[in-house]
């Protein structure tokens, strides 16, 4: 239980090297997709049903096999303990601990701090306006869960700014009251270039609205509060986060001050409890029972072995629209790496693509591609039981579309059964033979379906828990390290030259590409249309 445990685990052998790798290969080209099979897990209130994945009793065996060679047991009890499962940052990754129901004190602290700040402005009705100002896992998880519970509306609005570009400040700021508006900063570094430009543009806002001391409607949320004081941030504004918490695992923390305001501390609360259970669930669940296990292991027969390069995400709830860029940025800036714990290539595909949008926008957009497109791709469909509208006409369609687009997935339609069609249709043959061709395809297309019974705080924490231990899993038996991303970080380095090149304090440097240096001398200077 102790973040700053130096020991690491042992370094692994290749993947590629291992007789059980070699096995569970074998077992996933010989397992089937079988329609009349049922695998349902339930974990933490949710139900995973797998059905629609490769599965033989060999596979099962293998990946059994597969995981104890990579010491999945003891890397598990690693990252629940707080000890280091970061080697390349020598951090640990004890996001859990943010949720757990008996906090360690600091966490504890922390958590009663947002619950008194949310109490104070609620009481006082203070702050009508929140701009959370946040990038990458300071923004996707907060924006998820405001649009989630507050889709219809709540008594404070909130604006997400994210991106450097002005044209994001400049709408994140309009149609407010500055005397009315709280900023919120979260970066764990207090040295993301986003934000802190978006966070200069803001107080310079509210100075020009004659803000007597805007420093006081502004709000820091880092892992170094002595940035956010030399700002001038108040420390009763600055609110703490921790080096084993990385950026796309905060929304556990108070990251998610946003979403208590817009929404309710009892919001923050709910989905932390929801991933706690999770969290249990994925400690002491067994293997062939263990959702994010099985999540994981098919992902990989998935990706490393059948060779599909992305993942589909299909909520079939409007409300979890944000659920699809929250979870693309879990696994692609997790698992977007092609070389192992010990610098060797991996040897295997990893980390699918990411992408998606809610059903049924989904289906009237790139479901053709999914179910006749030469590549295809997996699919997690994701359902609410139970709606939380007054309409059950609408929901009874919604469901039925899921279920239905996931059948057609995994069945297909045969020529035969295309062509008995036309002909029923009246069609004359040579054009019923013509057109079956167009009307058929394969399926033996690979699904998940989660079902939530209802979209709740408890079970959105539970779904995005589920998600994250996935994930642990997959680098586990790839061999990566899922809790760094150094390969955003050469860009971010070149783009501070090329910053200063174009602003003209620093001459163009030799070494760029032709490309880069012909657009460099063409956009340097000024370039704003005012």
């Amino acid at each position: 239980m102790n973040p700053d445990t130096k020991t690491t685990a042992a370094e692994p052998s290749p993947l590629a090297d291992l007789p059980e790798w070699a096995a569970f290969e074998r077992a996933a080209r010989s397992a089937t997709l079988d329609p009349s099979r049922l695998a349902v897990i339930n974990a933490a209130g949710i139900d995973l049903d797998t059905s629609g994945q490769h599965a033989s009793p060999e596979l099962h065996e293998a990946a059994a096999a597969l995981l104890s060679a990579r010491g999945f047991d003891d890397m598990r009890r690693r990252l629940l303990d707080g000890d280091i499962v970061n080697p390349t940052e020598e951090r640990a990754a004890w996001h859990t601990a943010l949720r757990a129901p008996a906090a360690i004190p600091e966490v504890a602290a922390e958590r009663q701090r947002l619950i008194e700040f949310v109490h104070t402005a609620d009481s006082e009705r203070r702050w009508r306006n929140i701009v959370h100002i946040g990038i990458g896992g300071s923004d996707w998880g907060v924006r998820l869960a405001v649009a989630a519970f507050g889709y219809a509306g709540t008594w404070r609005q909130v604006h997400f700014v994210a991106n450097i570009d002005g044209h994001a400040i400049q709408g994140g700021l309009s149609g407010f009251d500055p005397r009315d508006t709280l900023i919120i900063m979260a970066s764990k570094s207090f040295t993301t270039a986003e934000t802190l430009e978006n966070g200069q543009r803001a107080l310079e806002w509210l100075r020009a609205a004659g803000v007597a001391d805007p420093c006081k409607q502004m709000v820091a949320i880092t892992a170094r509060p002595e940035a956010a004081a030399a700002w001038g941030i108040p420390d009763a504004h600055i609110f703490k986060l921790w080096d084993w918490v990385g950026g796309r695992f905060s929304l556990w923390s108070a990251v998610s001050l946003s979403t208590a305001l817009a929404v309710s501390a009892d919001v923050i609360a709910g989905m932390q409890a929801g991933a706690a259970a999770m969290d249990k669930h994925f400690a002491e669940a067994p293997i062939a029972e263990n959702a994010a296990v099985q999540m994981a292991m098919s992902g990989i027969v998935n990706r490393s072995i059948l060779g599909y390069g992305s993942l589909n995400i299909a909520p079939y709830d409007f409300r979890l629209a944000n659920l699809v860029p929250y979870v693309q940025q879990l696994e692609m800036e997790s698992l977007g790496k092609s070389v192992d714990l010990a610098g060797r290539a991996v040897g295997v595909p990893t980390g699918p693509a990411v992408w998606g949008m809610p059903g049924t926008d989904a289906q009237h957009t790139f479901f053709q591609w999914l179910h006749q497109g030469s590549d295809g791709a997996p699919v997690d469909f994701i359902i609410c039981a139970h709606a939380d509208h007054g309409w059950p006409r609408h929901h009874r369609i919604l469901l039925a579309n899921c279920l239905a687009q996931r059948q057609a997935l995994l069945q297909g339609k045969s020529y035969d059964e295309a062509l008995k069609e036309c002909l029923a249709a009246g069609m004359p043959r040579a054009r019923a033979e013509w057109l079956a061709r167009h009307r058929a395809y394969g399926g033996g297309r690979p699904s998940n379906l989660i079902v939530l019974p209802r979209l709740s705080p408890y079970t959105l924490g539970a779904l995005l828990a589920l998600y994250e231990h996935k994930v642990f899993v997959q680098g586990v038996v790839w061999g990566i390290n899922p809790f760094d991303q150094w390969g955003v970080e050469y860009g971010k380095v070149l783009a501070k030259g090329l910053t200063a090149q174009l602003n003209g304090t620093a001459p163009v440097e030799t070494a760029h590409n032709a490309s880069t240096a012909h657009w460099v001398e063409r956009l340097k200077g000024p370039c704003t249309g005012t």
